[in-house]
């Protein structure tokens, strides 16, 4: 018992922070992780915290516990790994899969790489100009707009990559986006040169830790959620900070 107790262990406990890498949240965690423990006939406490996950495993017999914690972090948020990890506890519960074949699983899913770059950036590209018409811009304001964001996210693509601090990397990606927009108001070349200015910084945007950190919030995990929307308003900040700066350099009116 106590070799199966190691073993599914060390699978929940990398399974668990590979889990929080890719944006779950806690909620979706601690019911992932019980599902495939209970079904092991095993008993889990789980401790979250913002840069590591603790998890207390005992047998059901409570002959044998262990603690296993394992670094959570940062990386890219993927929603296809977060279905894949989320399909393979349904896997342990309901087909039986055992802890070797979970594990082997595991390591597959870690290894995925995210889409091409290039298909990235021609998506959100595309995705924030369509943004600028939803809020009403005209064409020539969607046309700035998806090169400011081209060119900004492009930006963002490259510094990430030379390990550059995040906020540093809001602020400049904000600045250039801004800057490329405010050529719509300076050289009037459309009806909305508001709407692009705006809009330019739109991908930069933290969405997805403010959800997160709203939904620990509800279900009571609030050291998370502290972390989570700490990090997600410095970087808001870090965003304004380089649409204004931009604005500044442009001599636009924010007002």
């Amino acid at each position: 018992m106590e070799g199966l107790l190691n073993k599914a262990g060390s699978f929940l406990s990398a399974y668990s922070a590979l889990l929080l890498r890719s944006g779950s949240t806690c909620a979706r965690l601690e019911r992932n992780v019980g599902r495939m423990a209970a079904t092991w006939n095993l008993s889990v406490d789980i401790t979250i915290m913002p840069r590591h996950v603790s998890l207390y495993i005992k047998s059901d017999d409570g002959c044998d516990s262990n603690v296993f914690t394992e670094s959570t972090s940062n990386s890219a948020i993927s929603f296809e790994k977060i279905t894949l990890l989320s399909q393979m506890s349904w896997e342990v519960a309901e087909n039986g899969l055992g802890v070797e074949e979970a594990q082997a699983r595991l390591n597959g899913v870690s290894r995925i790489k995210s889409a091409g770059k290039w298909w990235v950036l021609l998506a959100v590209s595309s995705a924030n100009g369509a943004f600028c018409r939803l809020f009403g811009g005209d064409m020539t304001a969607v046309a700035v707009v998806f090169v400011a964001t081209l060119c900004g996210y492009y930006l963002k693509q490259l510094m990430l990559s030379k390990k550059i601090d995040v906020r540093i990397v809001f602020i400049v990606c904000a600045f250039v986006s801004s800057v490329l927009a405010c050529a719509d108001s300076l050289f009037s070349l459309g009806q909305t040169p508001q709407v692009a200015i705006g809009v330019s910084v739109l991908y930069l945007v933290p969405g997805i830790p403010l959800l997160n950190s709203f939904s620990d919030m509800i279900d009571r995990h609030y050291i998370c959620f502290f972390s989570r929307m700490t990090d997600a308003l410095v970087l808001v900040s870090c965003l304004s900070m380089g649409l204004c700066m931009g604005m500044w350099a442009m001599e636009i009116g924010m007002f």
